[in-house]
């Protein structure tokens, strides 16, 4: 195989399909990243036996076609560190590789293609729908907020649920605590379905996805085991978990006692300093809700401090005072965009949702902390304070 490569084309696509190779693995093989060069066609593959991703390359020139299984770690490094735009790449029959890069030479071993796995194709797969890029991106995003990246049990806590259901394209995700909901509009005639995949594998999608220069849709497709993200260049699969993800449109109340319209960027940066008091305590941060007037926050945390801050806010219904985790919270108004958010509260111990305003294609749902007469000892005091 000879290869002369436009190393600032190539390696969009070499970093993709890095992102899914094994960084780990007994087999050696798939460490690595296939390259099939057939005529005018160059074709990366990796895989972690999870995950898998197939993407056309462009930027090579095809001197003698071949197949061989790059190791990342040392010839992925030499592609990146090349001193030249553009190197010759030749691989003999014995899968000795030789790096020609201006006057610099620098051989290496490769990895016999025959043992690289066959990769799954989506060919065969049942269509679930087709979106735009960018609107996958944001509802895969948007849906994943709430969940957990480990390996959680039960297994959907660490899983994104996308369902299609009456038209609209759901992706949904919770750890037991807060759930994420976003919705897309899809083809009215798309068959009513659902599949669970792994967080961990959704957002390497994602990045793969922010780097796809091309505007183009997304087709998703399913089989019994996998799920398959393709474009004109690229196809991406993923693992099912099997698991059972809970019938959360049950959960969501829609019950109000009061509601909160405030500035988003404003929220989060009151949010953020109450945090630096109490993140190594209970990360517990007091929301006093007035109608008709601001919003105050209070969070203390033992030898360390306590913090109050005022708000600008529209509020309505009845008065609270509410308690919830300030991560949690900080997490949630980061995932919305535009410049206000607006929540809705159902009493102490009821859950609290965010929404964009007048809009319903995103929602954040949060479960509060439990509140003891105790975490409020000092706030009368504090908000008497002359300093």
């Amino acid at each position: 195989m000879k290869l002369s490569i436009d190393k600032n084309i190539f390696m969009k696509a070499w970093q993709m399909a890095e992102r899914v190779s094994a960084s780990k693995s007994p087999m050696n093989v798939i460490s690595g990243i296939l390259l099939d060069s057939e005529g005018d066609k160059t074709t990366l593959l990796a895989t972690d036996l999870k995950t898998s991703i197939k993407t056309y390359v462009d930027g090579i020139t095809v001197k003698e076609p071949g197949k061989t299984v790059f190791p990342v770690k040392v010839v992925g490094e030499l592609f990146k560190k090349a001193s030249t735009s553009i190197f010759d790449i030749e691989v003999d029959e014995n899968g000795k590789g030789l790096l020609i890069s201006g006057r610099n030479r620098y051989r290496f071993s490769t990895y016999p293609w025959e043992e690289f796995p066959k990769l799954p194709s989506s060919s065969g797969a049942s269509s679930f729908c087709e979106i735009s890029k960018d609107e996958l991106h944001r509802i895969l995003d948007e849906g994943g907020i709430a969940g957990n990246m480990g390996e959680e049990f039960p297994k959907y806590l660490g899983a994104e649920l996308l369902q299609i259901k009456n038209g609209e394209f759901h992706c949904v995700s919770t750890d037991g605590r807060r759930l994420s909901l976003s919705k897309a509009y899809v083809d009215k005639d798309s068959k009513d379905q659902d599949m669970l995949l792994p967080l961990s594998s959704i957002r390497e999608f994602l990045r793969i996805l922010s780097s796809v220069e091309v505007e183009s849709n997304i087709k998703i497709s399913l089989d019994g085991a996998l799920g398959y993200f393709s474009s004109d260049n690229i196809e991406f699969s993923v693992r099912r978990v099997e698991s059972t993800f809970p019938n959360y449109e049950r959960i969501l109340s829609p019950n109000t006692t009061t509601t909160l319209e405030i500035d988003r960027s404003q929220f989060i940066s009151a949010l953020e300093r109450v945090d630096v008091v109490v993140r190594d305590s209970t990360r517990m941060v007091v929301l006093i809700l007035s109608p008709g007037g601001d919003l105050h926050l209070w969070g203390k945390a033992p030898d360390v401090g306590e913090a109050r801050e005022v708000v600008d806010g529209i509020i309505k219904g009845e008065p609270l005072k509410v308690a919830f985790n300030v991560g949690y919270m900080i997490d949630g108004l980061k995932a919305f965009h535009g410049d206000s958010v607006s929540l809705s509260f159902n009493g102490q111990e009821g859950q609290m949702m965010m929404l964009r305003p007048k809009e319903s294609d995103f929602l954040y749902m949060l479960m509060p902390m439990k509140l003891k007469s105790s975490d409020l000892d000092g706030l009368d005091e504090f908000e008497e304070s002359p300093f």
